[in-house]
């Protein structure tokens, strides 16, 4: 009759290594036993994971990231005893691109406090969202865009009265290419020329900070966030939640966009430069005036505005005597598309 351990058939990967030990098994010494797989038993199936168990795994995994999706957060946690600033982060959707013949159609807004201690939102979130009717058709382009359509905005009126509450009470008034929504708000509601803005998308240098690009979809994917993009409110809680997060520097963006906005930027405008100059000038990020016919860029600060003074003394005019227009604008009055003050400079 064969042995005990000869009909153990196979079923001694079952056993404890101590237990094989004693059933006669000699384990070498320094060899830790092999590990078995446990025994699955015919007809059973694997226990399914929840969603958050699997992105957890594959989250843990080198070759992959997981984006979840944006959640829109109504509450930062307690108001600290310290300073607190109110910050509005604030999204348009409109009927085209040019403020002075478009309009809006939806307006939102996000009223949140900042702890200047930390740069971090703190408190309730005020929320506004309101859509309104152009007075003429949407484009079937911004329809397919947007997803807002005549039915969804016929008879709405933005709340001027709730709006005016709201601005009034801010510090400083935030949107991801303010440049574009300055104008159309202020067109619509003058009360948002009283306030300082900043824009995160120009105030922030994100490739500076590591960043693959400025465009809001991307800094949320950055931050495993994806979320649908073109609706107003949406875009203001995605928004806040990315500069809600620390930057390179160690400072959030919220902190960075507060500080910035006590600082000069400058427009500076390259007058009578050479025609043969406009690649390197759009390459270099300069934009093209067409009822001005000159090219100009934005600068933050004296520092920024002597280095480009200096590139174009050396780059455009080739070293030759030249006059350049810049104008000096406040957080009053940047971005929007009211003059600052004007002077020129020689290079």
């Amino acid at each position: 009759m064969k042995s005990s351990e000869q009909m153990s058939l196979g079923l001694d990967s079952l056993v404890a290594p101590d237990a094989m030990a004693t059933s006669g098994r000699v384990q070498q010494p320094g060899r830790s036993a092999p590990r078995q797989p446990a025994p699955r038993v015919r007809g059973e199936t694997a226990p399914e994971l929840s969603p958050d168990a699997m992105a957890r795994a594959l989250d843990a995994h080198p070759d992959y990231k997981v984006l979840r999706r944006l959640m829109p957060r109504e509450d930062w946690g307690e108001v600290p005893a310290g300073g607190t600033r109110r910050v509005i982060v604030l999204d348009t959707e409109t009927t085209g691109l040019d403020a002075k013949s478009e309009r809006i159609i939806e307006l939102a807004m996000l009223s949140v406090l900042v702890d200047t201690a930390t740069g971090h939102p703190v408190g309730q979130v005020t929320t506004y969202e309101s859509f309104e009717d152009p007075g003429k058709p949407i484009p079937q382009a911004i329809t397919g865009i947007t997803g807002i359509d005549d039915t969804m905005v016929r008879g709405q009126r933005i709340d001027d009265a709730r709006v005016a509450e709201l601005v009034q009470a801010a510090d400083l008034i935030v949107a991801h290419n303010a440049g574009f929504d300055r104008p159309f708000v202020e067109a619509r509601l003058p009360v948002f020329a009283n306030r300082p803005w900043n824009c995160s998308f120009a105030g922030i240098d994100w490739r500076g900070q590591g960043s693959g690009s400025a465009k809001l979809e991307f800094l949320a994917h950055e931050r495993g966030w994806f979320y649908d993009a073109h609706r107003a409110l949406t875009d203001c809680h995605a928004l806040l939640q990315v500069l809600a997060v620390p930057l390179a520097t160690g400072v959030s963006g919220l902190q960075q966009l507060l500080h910035g906005a006590a600082a000069i930027r400058y427009k500076l405008r390259a007058t009578g430069a050479p025609f043969e100059a406009k690649d390197a000038l759009k390459a270099r990020g300069y934009r093209w005036d067409g009822e001005g016919r000159v090219w100009w860029t934005s600068l933050a600060g004296e520092e920024a505005l002597q280095e480009e003074a200096h590139w174009l003394k050396t780059s455009v005019y080739l070293g030759r005597h030249a006059r350049v227009l810049v104008e000096a604008q406040s957080a009053l009055v940047q971005f929007s598309q009211r003059p600052g003050e004007m002077r020129e400079m020689a290079l």
